[in-house]
């Protein structure tokens, strides 16, 4: 041993053999236990990024799962309805993300050392004290609930609430997702929603009011009217009964209104009504029957007189 400790002392320039011994050992232990805990540091990353790539599994398995469940109910024959299908269907994907969202923060912080006990004690504890003023969001959840398996509305539905109009694309635990037809998407809180009206729950009716002159034939319109919304609805999948021409539905200072009806698909009703409108403007004109519009005679000083 004196000899190593000479045999150092001269490679290192100490006079001690002893004390360039300690030193030597002293190295040898720091850097076993630094390569130690870097080892446990990459073991930590290591576990935490499998926690999570595992998760994100999960969640697109039960995904993918629960879309082959919904395709299978839809299939079924007891004929679900796929508005409330495609509804349910979304509201499991959200829990269960929700879910394995929550679990796997609680693996992270239990592998970078931090104890669950004290934080899930004193979770309830608080959760108690929040409860008090967490009110509106219960009251989100709940309503939320209510909405779906009540089926007041599914993702898909024309609805309006309130002054919001718009296409249903979500229905969250605590919030409906609305988009307008210009593009603007609402986020409405499921406890503000009282009262819904819902376009596409049963078929729509598109009426057409045309106005025709006091000197025009009311059987020859009436009829001209009726052939051509017959031909319409030979070729418009949108509307699933025959058109009627109710006839006169009231008469102005210089027109005579007639009205028309047809049923359509849920929510189709205004493009019906503009092909419509459309096509009856070119059989009118082609019958020689005048739509009244408004005119303004100009008399010029002195032609009143001699006329």
């Amino acid at each position: 041993m004196t000899n190593m400790g000479n045999r150092l002392a001269a490679i290192t320039g100490l006079q001690n053999p002893e004390e360039t011994v300690t030193h030597f050992v002293d190295d040898i232990k720091k850097y076993l236990l630094d390569s130690q805990q870097l080892i446990k540091y990459g073991a930590t990353i290591v576990e935490i990024v499998v926690i999570y790539v595992l998760s994100r599994l999960i969640i697109k398995v039960a995904d993918k799962l629960v879309t082959r469940m919904m395709e299978t109910r839809e299939k079924s024959p007891l004929k679900f309805d796929p508005r409330r299908t495609a509804t349910i269907g979304k509201l499991i994907h959200n829990i269960i993300s929700y879910v394995v969202n929550f679990i796997t923060i609680l693996l992270i912080l239990a592998q970078v050392g931090i104890n669950l006990g004290p934080i899930l004690a004193g979770a309830g504890v608080l959760g108690l004290a929040i409860g008090f003023g967490a009110q509106s969001l219960v009251k989100d959840v709940i309503t939320g609930f209510f909405i779906i398996f009540e089926d007041q509305f599914a993702v898909g539905d024309v609805i309006q609430i309130d002054a919001f109009r718009g296409t249903v694309e979500q229905i969250g635990i605590r919030v409906t997702r609305l988009r307008s037809w210009t593009g603007e998407v609402h986020f409405i809180p499921n406890g503000n929603i009282k009262q819904v009206t819902n376009y596409s729950i049963n078929n729509s009716l598109a009426i057409v009011d045309i106005s025709i002159a006091y000197e025009s034939d009311i059987d020859k319109t009436i009829g001209v009217l009726q052939n051509t919304v017959d031909r319409m609805a030979e070729g418009n999948e949108n509307i699933v009964s025959e058109p009627k021409v109710l006839g006169v539905q009231s008469m102005g200072q210089s027109e005579i209104v007639l009205r028309i009806t047809a049923e359509c698909k849920p929510n189709m009703q205004v493009d019906v009504q503009r092909k419509m409108f459309a096509e009856v403007k070119k059989q009118l004109d082609a019958h020689g029957i005048e739509i009244p519009c408004p005119k303004t005679v100009t008399y010029f000083k002195g032609e009143r007189g001699a006329m």
